[in-house]
């Protein structure tokens, strides 16, 4: 099986994923939503991750990819007619937590897949060319949702994107008899999840695995709210967000590049503190130009991020038990992406937008330290 065959279902599930959640977003947004409700949507994009990750990535290990896979993307691709059929609030609800299982779903087998795919010689470059792919569709599924939105409205820009979510149901019915199997039974011995844990660097990379995400989603959800509470267009608020994008493209392309060079501790950090950066200083700005720039140094600093973490989750692994691994850590993530979301609504109602991102930045910096820390027990230099 080729890593191509795995790289283009991860196209197409990002691209349709950041689709949804703008185009929820945005519609949420036209229906009067406040700041408080936007949390509550995000977080609900979370709930079914949350509870289902490592679940799921129990299940690749024993029973393989192709038909988690093929569930995911039904799931996805249904629970986007829900908007067309019933207009409103709840219908958006509904959407977003069918969103939210596709992804528990869809991403953690795929992960594992691609690292299945690898070797310990070519992963760090198999993992980068996979974020890739993501880093295209996060920068296409943004510009989709803002043009769609306004050339047809809300409700039809839903259904054409459930339309382009099931087409990985094609890909698979062709060629996903080819990706890698299950063991097809239990693993024996060393199963529980204090094993799981107690493996080198696997709980640190869950903390700063936590934090990446949380702040990539809080600069996805609460940029649409900034953007639409300044004026801001659909179409430009889509540019906006594909701008981050397009820079975690151009920084994943030198990715391998960079980590022979710095490591990836001081990568991460770097990262980390790029991103807190952006955030201190996107308060200050409401000029469309001008957010696109903070949002491209924004996805500069944390493009780095999740491929790092994700390749380390799975070599940290024990054997046999990435996709739990990798499903773990997608559980931890979604855990503070349930509470943040909400967390953060209530700060965005009580003391306005800017210190969502002042508070969020300072929890980047916290992650910069963290990385640093982990950078000198490693030996690695520190200037």
């Amino acid at each position: 099986m080729s890593i191509n065959f795995a790289l283009a279902l991860g196209l197409l599930n990002m691209s349709t994923m950041r689709a949804g959640r703008v185009m929820l977003a945005l519609y949420a947004l036209h229906l009067g939503a406040e700041p408080v409700t936007i949390g509550l949507l995000a977080a609900t994009f979370s709930a079914f991750p949350a509870v289902l990750s490592w679940p799921v990535g129990r299940l690749a290990d024993r029973f393989g990819s192709r038909w988690l896979l093929t569930l995911g993307a039904f799931g996805g691709g249904v629970g986007m007619l829900i908007p067309f059929f019933v207009p409103g609030m709840a219908a958006i609800f509904f959407a977003a937590a069918t969103n939210g299982l596709s992804l528990a779903i869809y991403n953690v087998s795929l992960q594992n897949v691609v690292g299945l795919l690898s070797t310990p010689q070519n992963r760090t470059q198999t993992f980068s060319n996979y974020s890739l792919t993501n880093s295209i569709g996060a920068f296409v599924g943004p510009l989709y949702a803002g043009f769609s939105i306004e050339q047809m409205g809300h409700a039809n820009a839903c259904l054409s994107l459930s339309v382009l979510a099931l087409l990985p149901l094609v890909l698979l019915a062709a060629r996903g008899g080819g990706l890698p199997h299950g063991s097809g039974r239990e693993k024996k011995g060393g199963g529980s999840l204090r094993d799981l844990l107690a493996g080198k660097g696997v709980v640190r990379t869950l903390a700063t695995s936590s934090l990446l995400q949380s702040g990539q989603d809080l600069f996805q959800f609460y940029l649409p709210v900034y953007a639409h509470a300044i004026g801001l267009s659909a179409s430009v608020t889509g540019v906006v967000l594909a701008m981050n994008s397009a820079a975690a493209f151009v920084v994943r392309s030198l990715l391998p590049r960079l980590i022979a060079r710095f490591n990836e501790h001081r990568v991460l950090a770097g990262a980390f503190f790029a991103g807190a950066a952006a955030f201190a200083v996107l308060p200050f700005f409401e000029n469309g130009i001008m957010l696109a720039l903070v949002a491209f140094s924004y996805g500069l600093g944390m493009g780095c991020g999740q491929p790092i973490v994700t390749m380390q989750m799975f070599s940290n692994s024990a054997a046999g038990r990435s996709g739990e691994a990798l499903g773990l850590r997608m559980t931890v993530n979604h855990l503070t992406r349930v509470a943040g979301p909400v967390v953060f609504g209530f700060v965005a109602s009580a003391f306005g937008l800017a210190w969502v991102f002042w508070v969020n930045g300072a929890m980047l910096g916290c992650g910069g330290a963290l990385s640093r820390t982990d950078n000198q027990q490693a030996g690695g230099k520190t200037d």
